[in-house]
């Protein structure tokens, strides 16, 4: 029995992502701070198809030390898709913006997403089918005013994946690494940058994706030969790409060195 990992599956992209795959037939295991939440959505995948498997972590990966533990807990399943969804954003000037949620923010956006790559990298990548998509922005290729240091932990999360797909496919192995760009989406993410309880899309922004939109961008970057998945900021449309940063491999820096 082979399974789809989400982190962040409690709302927004992640929560329609599981749904998506669900509908697809994929055993589920979603992970996230919010046990009740992640019990709805169980429910819910139940209403889809009873017969799927779906596993609950709750789990709070913004703190180092609990991103090895929940990697570790699920060595008894197949896994082959992990879906890095989780992260938050923040809008402040960096001289303004409030560090210990800066410190959090990299500590998710970056580290936890590095680390579980990695790992599911070092144990998959040999495995035909498998995948890794990791959610950036469309401020991992865009520096949005206001919000310097989210866009910059989301410019890694894009150079990283480009990168490691890259460095995948010059290994000859199967495993695919992907990354979608969404640009403004109708979740929790603007509530939790602006640190407001609540925020409505609908008058306030000109032009955003549902949820549930996304998450159908997300499979079809999933089905697709392409790299990156990522939202037009002045068309709003979605396109499939290859890599969009530079890469220069192996052979490319020796040569280099020698002439």
């Amino acid at each position: 029995m082979k399974y789809t990992v989400i982190t962040g599956a409690s709302s927004g992209i992640g929560y329609e992502a599981a749904l998506a795959f669900a509908a697809r037939g994929k055993n589920l295991i979603v992970a996230a701070r919010r046990t009740e939440e992640l019990e709805q959505l169980k429910s819910k995948v139940a209403e889809i198809d009873p017969a799927l498997d779906v596993v609950i972590r709750t789990v709070d990966l913004s703190v180092s030390a609990n991103v090895h533990t929940f990697y570790d807990s699920l060595g008894e399943y197949e896994i082959e898709t992990w879906i890095n969804n989780a992260g938050f954003g923040n809008f402040a000037s960096v001289g303004e913006q409030h560090l210990p949620k800066i410190e959090q923010m990299i500590h998710l956006n970056i580290e936890a997403l590095t680390i579980l790559s990695s790992l599911y990298v070092r144990d998959y990548a040999a495995k035909e089918g498998t995948q890794i998509l990791n959610i950036s922005s469309g401020g991992g290729y865009t520096i949005v005013a206001e919000a310097v240091t989210y866009c910059a932990t989301k410019f890694y999360v894009s150079a990283f994946t480009e990168g490691l797909d890259q460095e995948l496919k010059g290994k000859n192995l199967p495993m695919r690494a992907k990354v979608l760009a969404p640009a403004a989406t109708e979740t929790e993410f603007a509530k939790r940058s602006f640190d407001v309880d609540q925020f409505e899309y609908e008058g306030r922004v000109a032009k955003f994706h549902t949820a549930q939109q996304m998450a159908g961008f997300l499979l079809d970057l999933y089905d697709n030969d392409q790299t990156v998945g990522i939202v037009n900021g002045l068309t709003y449309d979605y396109e499939l790409r290859g890599p969009i940063y530079p890469y220069a491999d192996q052979s490319q820096t020796q040569t280099e060195k020698e002439s």
